[in-house]
C-alpha cells in the first residue's frame, strides 16, 4: 500500500532540506516528489518559494524517526500520523479570486440566452446569490452599466458540460410543467363536456317524460269522451 504523503509536501520538503541531514532521495519519497525537485529547492533553483513546514509539529513525523534516516541513508522514513483531508462543505461553487469580477457578465448571458433555467441553478452554476441574479435582471447591480453578458465557458466559470446539463434539465423541467398544464386543461374540458352531456340527457328524459305524461292525459280524456258518448246513445 502506497504510504500517504505530507498535508503540504513542498513546504515539508523545504523544511526538511533546511532543518535536516536527510537525503534527497529519501525526502522526496517521504514528501512523494521527484528528487530533481527536492534538489532544486536545495539549490534555490525553484521559481516558487516555499514556507517550510514542520513535519514534528504536524505530527507527521518524529524526533526519531528523523535521526534514523539520518544514521542510514537508504532508510525510507514512515509517516507517524497521515494527514487528516477535509472535504468541501455542501454549498455554492467555489470560483478563484481571479475570475470573480466575471460572474455578473456570465450570469447576464445565461439569463439572456436561457430564460428557463432557474436562479437556483444558476446560483449552483456559477457560485453566486440569488439576489445578485436577480439585480442583474431587473438592471439595479450597482455596476450594471459595465456588465457585459458572455459564455460563462468562455470565462472559466463552468465548463461546457455543465452548462449544457444544466439547460437540458431546465428545458426538460418547463416541458414537463408545460404537459401538466395541458393535461389539467384537457381534463377541464372533459369535465366540462361530461356536465354538458349529462344535463342534455337529463333535459331529454324530462322532455320524454313530459310528452308521454301528456300522451296518457290525451289518451284517459279521449277514451273518457267516447265512453260518454256511448252512453249517450243508449
Amino acid at each position: 500500500m502506497t504510504q500517504p504523503t505530507p498535508l503540504m509536501p513542498h513546504a515539508t520538503a523545504s523544511w526538511l532540506v533546511d532543518n535536516t541531514a536527510l537525503t534527497f532521495e529519501q525526502i522526496s519519497e517521504f514528501c512523494g516528489l521527484h528528487i530533481l525537485e527536492v534538489q532544486a529547492m536545495a539549490d534555490d533553483l525553484t521559481s516558487a518559494k516555499y514556507t517550510g513546514r514542520d513535519p514534528l509539529r504536524s505530527g507527521e513525523l518524529t524526533t526519531a524517526e528523523i535521526e534514523k534516516g539520518q544514521n542510514d541513508a537508504g532508510y525510507r522514513l514512515k509517516m507517524f500520523k497521515a494527514p487528516v483531508t477535509v472535504g468541501r462543505t455542501k454549498g455554492a461553487r467555489y470560483t478563484p479570486v481571479s475570475k470573480r469580477q466575471d460572474k455578473p457578465d456570465g450570469i447576464a448571458w445565461i439569463l439572456r440566452n436561457h430564460a428557463e433555467v432557474s436562479d437556483a441553478q444558476i446560483s449552483k452554476l456559477i457560485g453566486t446569490t440569488r439576489t445578485t441574479i436577480a439585480a442583474i435582471r431587473d438592471r439595479s447591480h450597482w455596476n450594471i452599466s459595465n456588465i457585459t453578458a458572455k459564455d460563462p465557458v468562455t470565462l472559466g466559470l463552468c465548463s461546457q458540460r455543465e452548462l449544457d446539463a444544466m439547460v437540458a434539465k431546465a428545458a426538460k423541467r418547463a416541458g414537463h410543467e408545460a404537459d401538466e398544464g395541458d393535461a389539467t386543461l384537457r381534463l377541464g374540458n372533459d369535465r366540462e363536456a361530461l356536465i354538458e352531456e349529462l344535463r342534455a340527457e337529463r333535459e331529454a328524459q324530462t322532455k320524454a317524460a313530459n310528452q308521454a305524461a301528456q300522451e296518457a292525459e290525451a289518451a284517459a280524456w279521449l277514451a273518457a269522451k267516447r265512453a260518454a258518448e256511448a252512453e249517450e246513445r243508449r
